[in-house]
């Protein structure tokens, strides 16, 4: 069966992909309009698209796609009642996040000069990212508090705390999604009375999306209480990003927490694959990752662990020269900052997960080396020193 496919042209390998499907059409997020929809059978989107009744009104489309994990753009109900199939990307890109989140703590970390074992590490949202970060924090010997209304619902389970229990956590990672009602509304979920809460020196990361945190109440915030830090990779209003709150952060990013190369070309393989199902064809597009070049890292064994993660981790990732990237939207007219904030995403440099390096650690160590499993870069025995 041939059928018509919108599809936003910034989507990994999308043309690869899709386009034994029929006719394809790559746009730019922002024009995927009810116009340009209007003879489509489906529409594949990220973030910077809404799906919703004005947009899908009058059109043809059975099947919508987003290569996201978030799913707040999208008018879920309203295409459950009109029998339009849908698929997201949960979880493609949760190991991506996780990386980005360790490369935060551990550069603060050093920053700040503490160790791993005393800090307390509240996780708010224990999803696919959540899990993830409270696997590895615990492996690192740090102490989590978790928070999750939903799942403690769900299972009872203990091990979940009232949010305002986590609000005297040294560092405090926000992973939930973003909804704007009901019991577990997220909206604001840290508004200005929230924010008064938070212990002093406390690190606040948000990459889950960016109204889960009043942007103008955290401003104010880090103004009236400057020992408090703030990690930034998500913003509210994006493009439209608040300059005055930009240079008030620790740490700012132009919401590419999730952008490794695995994660986006998972992101597009799950939505592959369920247009398959719902066309009931055979999935026959099997993407290839180039092999990662410089994948053999060494470190020193005898340095201290937070020093030695932070060493091997910016030789994959530097963290510091995002936030340098997005700090130069300053520098840009202000009629061109949104552009500028959009550019820096459409031209993201290649990043890999940490789990395709391979480190040498010399001499042995072995709680080095247990921490660096834990953050999935790989310690083969036989590479703990040097032959």
């Amino acid at each position: 069966m041939k059928i018509k496919l919108v599809i936003d042209e910034q989507i990994p390998y999308g043309c690869d992909a899709f386009c034994a499907f029929g006719e394809l059409v790559p746009l730019p997020g922002r024009d995927i309009t009810r116009a340009a929809l209007r003879d489509a059978d489906a529409v594949i989107v990220r973030s910077v698209t809404r799906i919703d009744r004005e947009t899908l009104a009058g059109t043809r489309v059975r099947f919508v796609g987003t290569a996201t994990i978030g799913t707040d753009h999208i008018a879920v109900e309203y295409l459950r009642e009109q029998g339009i199939a849908f698929a997201s990307a949960a979880g493609c890109n949760a190991e991506a996040v996780a990386d980005y989140v360790f490369a935060a703590i551990l550069r603060i970390v050093n920053e700040k000069g503490w160790s791993l074992p005393e800090i307390t590490l509240g996780v708010v949202g224990i999803g696919h990212i959540g899990s993830r970060v409270v696997r590895i924090a615990r492996a690192l010997g740090m102490r989590v508090l978790q928070n999750d209304p939903p799942r403690q619902r769900a299972s009872g389970s203990s091990n979940f705390l009232p949010l305002d229990a986590l609000m005297q956590a040294d560092i405090l990672t926000l992973h939930v999604p973003l909804t704007r009602s009901g019991l577990d509304k997220t909206f604001h979920l840290f508004d200005r009375r929230r924010l008064q809460k938070l212990s002093p020196g406390t690190v606040l990361v948000n990459s889950s999306r960016g109204a889960v945190v009043d942007n103008a109440a955290l401003r104010q915030h880090l103004q009236r209480h400057p020992h408090t830090s703030a990690v930034l990779d998500v913003w509210e209003h994006e493009p439209d990003i608040d300059p005055d709150l930009l240079q008030r952060v620790h740490l700012a990013t132009p919401h590419i927490a999730g952008y490794s190369l695995e994660g986006k070309t998972n992101a597009t393989v799950m939505i592959y694959r369920a247009l398959c199902q719902f066309l009931g064809a055979e999935p026959i597009w099997h993407p290839q990752l180039s092999p990662v070049e410089h994948a053999e890292l060494r470190i020193n064994g005898r340095a201290s662990v937070e020093a030695a993660l932070h060493q091997v981790i910016r030789q994959v990732y530097r963290i510091e020269d995002d936030d340098a990237r997005l700090r130069r939207i300053l520098q840009q007219p202000a009629q061109a900052r949104a552009a500028y904030f959009e550019q820096l995403r459409k031209v993201y440099p290649a990043r890999r997960e940490f789990s395709n390096y391979r480190v040498r650690v010399d001499p042995p160590n072995p709680n080095l080396a247990t921490a660096l499993c834990a953050l999935r870069f790989r310690v083969p025995s036989a590479w703990r020193t040097f032959s």
